[in-house]
């Protein structure tokens, strides 16, 4: 929502997202739609240019009248008019992560399919991101008029039927197609041809508009794409209120920077405005400071943000990604609006019998929950080599209720509760495989930098061990003493109390350790008979420290 400060009137921005494979025409078709563009807008970046491909987040707009439909607004105060910002996505495929960060911005999402080459890999990809962010979705073909004239309708026809399958089983299973030729003849060719088809398109749009949510209270947070300074004024930020409200005169905090600014003006597509909230296009003018220091980042009210070491987050994988997701293995999470590597350990709910050690090392299935089981630290949970997938007759059903916890290669700064994306961008960019891994929700952060002594004890994963080893002689009817269980350098005191079970029957438990060569004393519970041959079967939950060395912290009884 903006007010312009001549003119009284209220505008919707309506955030649209223009995303698909690489040269599938994004640019062109944003560019035949906008009247405004913004700074970024259109291909500025001069290794965009010379690549021909949008290597940023690239935004422009355009006005039209407010649609009947918005006209009635639920007793707030009318809106006069619609703008649509349209937020070009790059499609090259090594930019993911900039798609992934504009895609959490938007109110709808514009797939745009080439027409004579149909779903490519980075069109299924953005179809997922569009799955995880966005709730509606126009699919636009484009380059209609490199279609023969005589068999063009039927080859429209033909694949939006093929599109409707491929979408059938998604949430987007019923939105609209349309066919356009955002610029006949190409790139390079001259401008005289006018669009084909968006100006329905642009109607299309209007028709599928709704009243995002636009809370302008809580902590802002504005996703920064674009820094430059003006002298004698100050520095300008360009970006999109993601949450809560901003005004002239506010202090805001640069977290990259560890800076506070207070803001001097602020515009909309050129306009001065007193304010913006949330879902609102805006420029940013603050007292001065070097923009070549923040290209892209985050602004939010000061202290509001955290910067964290390491996480825990709920986890679901993504269906199309076809290799496994192995604990201790690194992906690039997206999270907030920064990406970074991290080492990835998953964890479930504990095996239905936590007290009977697993026949092999794959970890046991989970006990039945809800797909809403909080976290909290005050559950033991399960350590797992991997991500498990489904459950029951079959592994058919449901992926057990999992979550992870995210060891950052370097601090990140995000809000609470954030989208994050863990996938494998180093993957072959030529592949036709999906590199989103998986998909979950921020739900716990690490600060201290030395969250492995002082947060991760709290975290009681635990995995079963089944050891066995040699009693070497009874030292009387009910004391043992055995061998070739712990090594020697082994700190015995941390399995002190540990249930063992002899091959004769008897049970007891370890009392500590005998010599200084890994032998260990155990006390039995009933008399022994012999001890020639018997050996000593010892099993465990050990709790981790789930750090880069991987150390056990304690044994926790049953």
């Amino acid at each position: 929502m903006s007010e312009s400060a001549d003119s009284r009137t209220k505008t919707l921005n309506f955030n649209i997202g223009v995303l698909g494979h690489v040269d599938s025409g994004k640019t062109s078709l944003a560019r035949a739609l906008s009247s405004t563009a913004s700074t970024a807008a259109f291909d500025k970046n001069p290794q965009s240019r010379e690549r021909g491909i949008t290597l940023d987040l690239g935004f422009s707009s355009f006005t039209v009248d407010l649609p009947d439909h918005l006209r009635d607004s639920g007793g707030q105060q009318p809106y006069d008019s619609l703008q649509f910002t349209l937020v070009d996505c790059p499609g090259h495929a090594s930019l993911i992560r900039t798609i992934i960060g504009g895609a959490q911005i938007i109110d709808l999402m514009m797939l745009v399919v080439d027409v004579v080459k149909g779903v490519q890999t980075q069109t299924a990809e953005c179809l997922l991101i569009g799955e995880l962010t966005c709730p509606r979705m126009v699919v636009v073909l484009n380059k209609i008029d490199l279609l023969p004239p005589n068999k063009r309708q039927s080859a429209i026809e033909k694949m939006t039927k093929r599109l409707h399958k491929t979408l059938e089983n998604t949430r987007f299973k019923e939105c609209p197609m349309i066919a356009v030729a955002a610029k006949p003849g190409g790139p390079e060719a001259a401008d005289t041809e006018e669009p084909q088809g968006v100006s329905q398109l642009i109607e299309l749009l209007k028709k599928h508009t709704y009243l995002p949510q636009r809370d302008p209270g809580g902590d802002l947070l504005m996703a920064v794409d674009h820094c430059f300074s003006i002298r004698g004024q100050g520095t300008v930020m360009t970006g999109t209120v993601l949450q809560g409200s901003l005004a002239i005169n506010d202090t805001v905090e640069i977290p990259a920077l560890k800076v506070t600014k207070k803001i001097k003006s602020v515009q909309m597509f050129r306009k001065p405005v007193s304010g913006a909230m949330q879902g609102d296009r805006v420029g940013v003018c603050v007292t001065q400071f070097d923009p070549k220091l923040l290209e892209r980042g985050v602004v939010c009210t000061p202290g509001s943000l955290r910067t964290l070491f390491a996480a825990v987050i709920s986890v679901r994988k993504i269906s199309y990604f076809k290799g496994s997701l192995a604990t201790r293995a690194k992906f690039h999470i997206t999270v907030g609006h920064e990406t970074v590597m991290a080492r990835v350990t998953f964890f479930g709910l504990p095996p239905v019998s936590a007290s009977e050690p697993p026949s092999d090392s794959k970890p046991p299935p989970s006990e039945p929950c809800s797909l809403e089981t909080p976290f909290t630290f005050d559950r033991e949970y399960f350590h797992q080599d991997e991500y498990v997938a489904g459950q029951g007759e079959g592994s058919s059903g449901p992926d057990p209720e999992q979550w992870a916890l995210l060891e950052f290669e370097r601090p990140v700064t995000c809000p609470s509760l954030c989208l994050v994306i863990g996938s494998k961008l180093d993957t072959d960019i030529h592949a036709n495989a999906c590199r989103l891994a998986f998909q979950g929700r921020l739900l716990q952060g690490f600060e201290d930098k030395n969250y492995v002594e002082t947060a991760l004890p709290r975290l009681r994963i635990y995995k079963t061990k089944h050891k066995e080893g040699q009693v070497e002689r009874v030292t009387d009817d009910y004391s043992v003493i055995g061998r070739s269980l712990f090594k020697k350098e082994t700190n015995l005191q941390l399995f002190v109390g540990l249930k063992v079970t002899l091959s004769t029957g008897e049970t007891g438990v370890i009392e500590g350790g005998f010599g200084q060569s890994g032998k260990f004393k155990i006390r039995v519970q009933d008399q022994m008979i012999g001890s020639e041959g018997v050996f000593v079967v010892a099993h465990g939950r050990f709790q981790l420290i789930v750090d880069n060395k991987k150390k056990f912290l304690s044994v926790l009884q049953p």
